[in-house]
């Protein structure tokens, strides 16, 4: 109970905005999964080989797509939740944009193309600045007490 007096009542935002982000990575393990299957590289291979197999690039590509935005992960949630905070209205807005950013360079990536990750997916970053500028703000606002 304390705990919700705390944080603000918009901070409920910041909460949907992670199960979302939650789902989407659900979503792309699934197609990891599913490349998996198609160009049939079997557990424990992170990485196909293209020695081993012609849709090396392929499969890696979709495997990639999904291990950037594992690797961005504990980055992204940090962020959203110091940052909400203060700003939970703002942390929901960028976290939806920086999921939906996400959701086009995991599908650019995918494509077996890396360059087309960028299309939209590298706007990403704004997102995560925005998100380091709201959580500097809330460690600014700690500070003067």
């Amino acid at each position: 109970m304390a705990v919700t007096q705390f944080l603000p009542k918009e901070y409920g935002y910041v909460a949907i905005v992670l199960v979302f982000y939650c789902f989407t990575n659900f979503w792309m393990s699934f197609r990891v999964g599913k490349a998996r299957k198609q160009y049939k590289v079997p557990y424990p291979t992170m990485y196909a080989t293209e020695s081993e197999n012609k849709d090396a690039k392929l499969f890696n590509c979709v495997q990639r797509g999904h291990q950037n935005s594992l690797e961005l992960m504990p980055i992204f949630f940090l962020l959203m939740i110091l940052g909400g905070i203060s700003h939970p209205c703002i942390c929901a807005a960028l976290g939806s944009f920086y999921i939906v950013t996400r959701i086009f360079y995991f599908n650019g990536y995918a494509t077996g193309d890396p360059q087309k990750r960028l299309t939209i997916g590298k706007y990403g970053f704004l997102a995560l600045m925005g998100l380091m500028l709201c959580t500097l703000s809330f460690g600014i606002q700690q500070l003067r007490g």
